[in-house]
């Protein structure tokens, strides 16, 4: 069956024209969807009877099942989702003082593996569709319906330069029929030049955050598997290019491991690596992944002397704030529960 969410209010109002009913049906339909977060058709009380038996038995406005939902001591709540083919997904609920924001998967799993990540351990095993990513929205506001949500940032499960084609419809359904601001809307990416130079001229301004994790391509590669595609300098050109078409400055963040890329010494050559660009690093202190190269967080005194010698280099340097850490929530621990999910035999999921 055709799954409801993903489709425009044009896309809706023609799947309501070829059925022969008028145009403002669809229109109807989106907003109930969109804007009431309607579950059903049967909750869609101002449309006729027939016309909703009619619907639903050619279409299903919602296709993620709700797992399960753990709350952290900091107020952020870890929700986890199954998709059709009973892959689990993650989002994450996000409240501070003056806004609201959730994290999106994109991806089941991740394939670009990065050593610090949880989920890239599991490969990537499927794609999301621009539904199943703009259906995570709708669910966790579902879930926290006192507070509007009014951020969404594409920093959970997968690589959403990898998943292009369901990443950017998703944006356009948020700024369009969600209403979210392209200002609000954040894309992270490990550095996937060519996904970062196509979604320059996909005409969505959306924040990007591009990660860098290391001064050099030596240390990059042992941290990030897919620095051996791209080089730093060909990801920052690709950064210069998304500035210059979008006139929004890149964000530049920086995972920080205990003994690994953590010295003043690396913050200088960064800045110096920097020197050309304008943005803000955001430095990430390690969250806790167990099997994972015992790798470490840094102490309170390395990360401040970190972002010191970045500061003292004329870098703007923001940290961000560690969320739903103790529920396995924050940056790099979401993973299903494999904690469950494994890849099913004989799969060969691609990017």
């Amino acid at each position: 069956m055709e799954h409801l969410i993903g489709k425009s209010t044009g896309e809706t109002a023609a799947v309501l024209t070829a059925m022969g009913q008028p145009s403002f049906r669809g229109r109807q339909i989106a907003q109930w969807v969109y804007r009431r977060r309607a579950a059903s058709f049967d909750a869609m009380t101002d449309l006729p009877v027939g016309l909703r038996q009619a619907l639903s038995s050619r279409m299903v406005v919602r296709t993620l099942r709700s797992g399960a939902t753990t709350p952290s001591a900091d107020g952020s709540v870890r929700h986890t989702f199954i998709a059709p083919g009973d892959y689990e997904i993650e989002s994450v609920y996000l409240p501070y003082r003056n806004r609201v924001s959730v994290c999106l998967s994109s991806q089941v799993g991740c394939p670009a593996t990065c050593a610090f990540c949880a989920t890239g351990r599991l490969g990537l095993l499927r794609q999301l569709t621009a539904g199943e990513i703009v259906e995570q929205y709708l669910a966790v506001q579902d879930a926290h319906p006192n507070r509007r949500i009014s951020h969404a940032v594409f920093m959970g499960m997968g690589e959403p330069l990898l998943n292009l084609g369901a990443v950017v419809p998703a944006v356009r359904l948020l700024l369009s029929e969600v209403q979210l601001s392209a200002r609000n809307l954040t894309i992270s990416t490990v550095g996937v030049v060519p996904g970062i130079r196509r979604l320059a001229d996909e005409g969505v301004p959306v924040s990007l955050a591009v990660s860098l994790h290391a001064p050099d391509d030596g240390l990059r590669r042992r941290i990030v598997p897919t620095a051996v595609k791209w080089a730093l300098a060909e990801i920052l050109a690709a950064a210069r290019y998304y500035r210059d078409r979008t006139g929004r400055d890149v964000t530049y963040e920086y995972v920080l491991l205990s003994g690994v890329n953590d010295s003043p010494d690396h913050a200088r050559d960064l800045a110096r690596l920097l020197a050309a660009d304008r943005g803000t690093v955001n430095l990430i202190p390690y969250n806790p992944v167990a099997g994972l190269g015992g790798f470490r967080a840094p102490s309170r005194e390395r990360v401040a002397a970190f972002g010191r010698a970045l500061r003292e280099a004329g870098r703007p340097v923001t940290e961000r704030c560690r969320r739903g850490r103790d529920v396995e929530a924050a940056c790099g621990q979401l993973a299903g529960s494999s904690r469950r999910v494994v890849r099913a035999a004989g799969s060969t999921p691609s990017a």
